[in-house]
């Protein structure tokens, strides 16, 4: 049966990661006819536009994981990258300070962990981290140098002006046709289809849901997760990056402060169960979206192992007295008059049916498509990367069609 496709590649998703995909794709094969279906009417207006636009160096995360060397990578490239398109940007270092005994050794720890990823990592005494944040105190920190800031909005731009993609916004897919011997037909909202022969699910808040209209069971369910923040009103307490200790059993860093490429100091994100998949507030309720996240067994399983850390974080969201507590451990100096409300992000957090929470990134394949089924932070700092890599993916399965 011969068909008329509209394009080689189809990718679901106009954040950082689906528009890096489409960006590699059509370096590594010109010629190559790549569409982006986003279903707003501009990219990156979600998890990407939404995060504190940190460029992660890579300390966090186990030596040898997808996210220990893309982040690595991805720093290094993200930097390049900014400076190339002039993009607004900033190397500045930060901080990860030990405020009491018991996270001593997780510091260790974590100096251990650069040094096997590779990434320059300075100890510091009280005096030493004063040196640094004036303002900060704590009884031991590390200073990673290669931490950075940039406009994570501006590169999704420009990766989607350089690929040279065809880019459809206001575009929402809610029907996939698979065909293994044919290829991929995608219905959007306004009746329109797209075939391709190789589809891309990089849909982020939705990509389990893509992988089901696909045909195919991701074994995981996306679980949101809200971070709320709040700026700074006194900017100057604060000059570059602080984070405190973070909890291993966690995917989360934690409260920190981080002074952005526009001066302003953000603090937060805590993390607290969202109402809906875009729930950036407690108004906003989906009862379908929270249905799903109840029905899917591993978020029980979570909650019950969980429980205590989700309690604080809900604690933190309903009391502005609790999140300022837990900023005060890092910046004494710091009231609950200089915490000003800002916007909200929803991170995507992979949930297996044990309730695990999936800790690194996670690339699945199936008959024609290629799915991107985790890619929280440091997703954006490693998106450039990423993108490779499902390219490389997607480009396989279009050669053997």
């Amino acid at each position: 049966m011969r068909v008329a496709y509209d394009c080689d590649v189809l990718v679901i998703g106009g954040g950082i990661v689906g528009l890096a995909t489409a960006y590699a794709i059509t370096r590594a094969a010109p010629g190559t006819r790549v569409t982006v279906l986003e279903k707003e009417q501009g990219p990156a207006r979600h998890q990407t536009g939404r995060n504190s636009g940190v460029i992660h160096s890579g300390i966090y995360y186990r030596p040898g994981s997808l996210k220990a060397r893309y982040a690595v990578r991805g720093a290094a490239e993200m930097v390049k990258f900014c400076a190339e398109y002039d993009i607004a940007h900033a190397v500045t270092g930060k901080l990860i300070v030990a405020t009491e005994k018991a996270e001593l050794p997780r510091l260790h720890g974590l100096v251990q962990r650069g040094r096997e990823n590779g990434i320059p990592v300075r100890e510091l005494g009280p005096a030493q981290i004063a040196e640094y944040e004036p303002q900060v105190r704590g009884l031991a920190a590390i200073h990673v140098g290669t931490t950075g800031v940039c406009d994570f909005v501006a590169v999704a731009r420009q990766l989607a002006e350089s690929s040279g993609a065809e880019i459809r916004y206001g575009a929402q897919v809610v029907r996939i046709d698979r065909r293994p011997a044919l290829g991929v037909a995608v219905r959007t909202a306004d009746g329109a289809v797209v075939r391709g022969r190789v589809l891309v699910n990089c849909a982020g808040l939705h990509c389990d849901e893509i992988a089901r209209l696909a045909g195919d069971e991701p074994g995981m369910r996306i679980i949101p997760f809200r971070g709320e923040y709040y700026s700074l009103a006194r900017p100057e307490l604060v000059h570059g990056l602080v984070y405190p200790v973070p909890d291993p059993a966690f995917p989360f860093l934690g409260v920190h402060l981080t002074r952005g490429i526009d001066g302003d100091v953000h603090i937060g994100p805590n993390a607290v169960p969202a109402l809906a998949r875009e729930g950036y507030g407690w108004g906003v309720v989906r009862p379908r979206e929270v249905g799903a996240a109840v029905a899917w067994p591993g978020s029980w399983r979570m909650a019950r192992r969980h429980w205590r850390y989700g309690a604080g974080e809900l604690r933190r969201s309903v009391s502005k007295a609790a999140f300022t507590g837990a900023v005060r451990r890092l910046l004494p100096a710091v009231t609950p008059d200089d915490l000003v409300p800002a916007s909200a992000g929803v991170r995507a957090q992979a949930v297996l049916r044990d309730g695990t929470l999936v800790d690194d990134f996670l690339i699945e394949e199936g008959p024609r498509t290629v799915h991107v089924l985790n890619a929280p932070s440091p997703a954006a700092t490693a998106s450039l990367p990423i993108g490779r890599e499902v390219a490389r993916r997607a480009l396989g399965v279009l050669v053997g069609t």
